[in-house]
């Protein structure tokens, strides 16, 4: 994710109404999940962990949603490679007219570039997108035990972390092909991206972007977690400005916001293993996504 900081922007969260309750959220199954993503080792478009991961995914949500659908297509990356890339949507009560879209990427980074990385072999992704497919995993395991009170799409988007995202070159490529081809029926509502969302000192701050492209949706999430007691994860206030899967969608007239925690240390480095997780985080996250699902439109 390419980032600038924010500084000084405040925003307090407005009142909405308490949110319903949710269903409980397992984050400790959500941890199993994000261990079980690690153990395919990296998930580079065009390997065979990468390939094994999308079989997995593909078994996985086809055994809890009420549909799946698969977006595959060809990538002609800069350097010439030809990367087979894969979109997978969980889709639940298919027919609900009112939907919401949660998203989350699950390929992993080719090389570690992070300012101060001293090694630039490939990154393990525990953090960088196994906790987000983790909590949508999760969601999808209670989606299957207790139907939402609105249709969910859950989209699990291929090669966002490919290339050079300060040459804006090769990043993205999931979410951009979704923007261009979406699910059949009406537009979400809004979308949700969650992205670095399990470290165990976890603190959420508002993207500058989804402040900007939908503070609505960004008011709901925080008012949910509000009440939930997560004020502590949950901060009301702006901290970043991160080009993020959030982006396509918000260009082709989706309400769209990323949950993302980038004061992490070890993004873009050989250090992103799944000993920095937490089942706590991973389940304060689910347990905020279920929240928004079950306070409907």
């Amino acid at each position: 994710m390419l980032v600038r900081l924010l500084a000084g922007l405040v925003l307090t969260t407005a009142g909405c109404g308490q949110a319903p309750d949710p269903p409980p959220f397992d984050g400790e199954a959500a941890l199993a999940y994000a261990r079980t993503q690690l153990e395919f080792g990296y998930r580079i478009p065009g390997t065979e962990g990468h390939r094994r991961m999308g079989d997995w995914l593909d078994s996985t949500l086809r055994a809890r949603a009420d549909e799946v659908l698969v977006q595959s297509w060809d990538h002609t990356a800069a350097d010439g490679s030809a990367l087979p890339l894969r979109n997978f949507i969980a889709r639940f009560n298919p027919a609900a007219a009112d939907r919401i879209l949660l998203v989350a990427h699950w390929d992993t980074r080719p090389i570690a570039d992070a300012p101060d990385s001293r090694d630039s072999a490939a990154v393990p992704g525990a953090n960088d997108g196994a906790s987000g497919v983790a909590v949508l995993l999760g969601v999808a395991d209670v989606l299957k035990a207790h139907p939402a009170p609105i249709g969910v799409d859950l989209l699990f988007v291929d090669g966002e972390d490919y290339g050079s995202f300060a040459q804006e070159r090769d990043v993205l490529l999931g979410s951009k092909y979704y923007a261009k081809n979406p699910a059949p029926g009406p537009t979400p509502l809004f979308a949700v991206v969650f992205d670095m969302v399990g470290d165990a000192d976890l603190q959420i701050y508002q993207e500058s972007y989804s402040l900007t492209g939908a503070p609505e949706i960004v008011d709901r999430v925080w008012q949910v977690a509000a009440d939930l007691g997560y004020r502590e994860v949950f901060i009301p206030q702006g901290r970043h400005t991160i080009t993020d899967d959030h982006i396509p969608l918000q260009e082709v007239g989706i309400r769209a916001i990323d949950l993302i925690d980038f004061d992490y240390p070890h993004w873009h480095t050989v250090e992103d293993t799944i000993d920095k997780l937490s089942a706590r985080s991973l389940g304060i996250v689910g347990h905020v996504a279920l929240g928004v699902i079950w306070r409907g439109r």
